[in-house]
């Protein structure tokens, strides 16, 4: 064990350089300051630390401060305390040698402005009706509600939703063909196996086809379960599916964001909608139709689902990530009648993943019609906030346009071209998180996109979302050519 004594206040303030600046308390920033001297090696393991009369009076803090900093970090395990041995670094605070300390979390590292695309405003989850409808729907849940969850989920909101999707979305379906999940990408697990996918190997098999545009973390499930990803082209009108018969290999199913392309900002064109419709009653094939924003349409009445042309050939998927929260685990498959019970076998005997007394809370806010009026009310939200965005653009970047339609919870911003990844480093050096439309690119797309920043307009909380877009404004590059802003 090492014996030297740090035997004096000044020696640890002067030679260690603890640091007292930052936010929070002084009893945190002494323990910030202690536990930081030990992991970067200025204190090592069996290291004896001055009493904390010594340490207080050369930091100019009260004692208690001081010893309320060494009594946490012993509970920590950071440091030791015995009687007559005084307090030492414990010998392994400090990870051995060869260790890698892991990084701080993503989550950890939040940019100052958040325009990352993916989460509503989490600030309007509506806490009231929320905690209203839990309380309805609990004292009204039969007690066999609480036992073993069934695997289709609670009747009460399959119910619910098959009213609910029928008059806002136009979907055509029953409570017997709606099966409950936990969001999207469990769906995906469900329907093609994979981790987390339930009890048997998935529903389908692959080569899927895709959208040369969407989410990474969508194509890794599915190269997880073994079923191929194949990306069709984008236009202006969507997705190109009148080039299906060219993709290589028997193509069994076709992946599309049909109401508001992700991420690219487009609906799909009414003709090519009657087509992808036509591929599949031709070739046996199915539509997974992901509808993760529809109901959030600002210029005209959202454009009703694809499942309604045909509800044999689609498999309607959506989730409550957007409308209300991704913290509330709960999302639904709406499925063809042949493919109703293999869902709910993929699942398993018991529900394992999405909470009953979610799933009747959530029953009771639709059938309440408190899901409605939160949905208008966001509606109403994000359009402000989209028109606030697009008129700052047209102020401080005239240059830069928003693509798309007014819909969802993000945009598309066009660059000048060659100027997209210099945006995102100079965004992030600046504390703005907003991603490259590049980012959403599935690496055998036949086509790229003009450049362009996907900016999560939804992110940042109300009092933040001026700042951020005055901030995004300060990052844009200039006009091609034209000199710097």
């Amino acid at each position: 064990m090492a014996e030297s004594w740090v035997n004096s206040a000044e020696r640890i303030g002067s030679d260690l350089h603890l640091d007292l600046s930052g936010g929070g308390s002084r009893r945190a920033a002494v323990i910030r300051a202690l536990r930081a001297a030990v992991q970067d090696g200025r204190l090592t393991p069996g290291t004896r630390l001055p009493p904390y009369r010594s340490l207080a009076a050369d930091l100019g803090v009260a004692r208690n401060t001081v010893a309320d900093a060494y009594a946490e970090l012993v509970a920590e395990g950071w440091l030791t305390a015995r009687q007559g041995s005084g307090t030492r670094v414990a010998e392994r605070a400090a990870p051995p040698p060869g260790v890698r300390v892991p990084k701080r979390s993503a989550a950890a590292a939040r940019p100052a402005h958040n325009l990352v695309q993916g989460q509503p405003d989490t600030g309007s989850f509506p806490r009231t009706a929320w905690l209203a409808a839990a309380r309805r729907a609990l004292t009204a849940a039969p007690n066999e509600a609480f036992g073993p969850g069934d695997p289709q989920g609670r009747i009460e909101l399959r119910r619910a939703l098959a009213g609910y999707l029928a008059r806002a979305r136009g979907v055509r379906t029953t409570p017997e063909r709606i099966v409950v999940c936990s969001g999207f990408a469990h769906a995906l697990r469900l329907l093609f196996g994979g981790p987390g996918g339930g009890a048997s190997g998935g529903v389908l098999r692959g080569p899927v086809a895709v959208e040369a545009y969407g989410l990474g973390f969508h194509r890794s499930l599915l190269d997880a379960a073994k079923a191929r990803t194949l990306p069709l082209p984008l236009d202006e009108h969507g997705a190109r599916v009148e080039e299906l018969a060219d993709l290589s290999g028997p193509v069994r199913a076709l992946l599309l964001t049909p109401a508001h392309q992700f991420p690219t900002g487009g609906p799909l064109h009414p003709g090519r909608r009657s087509a992808a419709v036509d591929w599949a009653r031709t070739r046996g094939g199915l539509i997974l139709e992901d509808d993760y924003d529809g109901e959030f349409r600002y210029d005209r009445e959202p454009v009703g689902a694809v499942q309604g042309l045909d509800p044999e050939r689609v498999v309607y998927i959506g989730s409550v990530s957007k409308s209300l929260s991704p913290a509330v685990r709960l999302g639904w498959m709406v499925l063809p009648e042949h493919l109703a019970d293999a869902a709910v076998t993929a699942k398993g005997e018991r529900e394992a993943w999405a909470s009953v007394p979610d799933q009747l809370t959530l029953a009771d806010l639709i059938d309440s019609g408190h899901y409605d009026r939160h949905v208008r009310r966001m509606r109403q939200r994000y359009r402000r906030r989209r028109d606030h965005l697009v008129a700052a653009l047209a102020e401080s970047a005239p240059h830069i346009t928003v693509t798309g339609i007014a819909a969802g919870l993000h945009a598309v911003l066009r660059l000048p071209p060659g100027t997209e990844a210099s945006a995102v480093k100079a965004a992030a050096w600046q504390g703005v998180g907003v991603e490259g439309l590049a980012d959403y690119r599935h690496p055998a797309a036949p086509n790229r996109a003009p450049d362009g920043l996907v900016v999560g307009y939804a992110t940042p909380p109300e009092h933040a979302y001026a700042a951020a877009v005055e901030a995004l404004c300060r990052v844009l590059p200039p006009p091609s050519g034209g000199p710097e802003a």
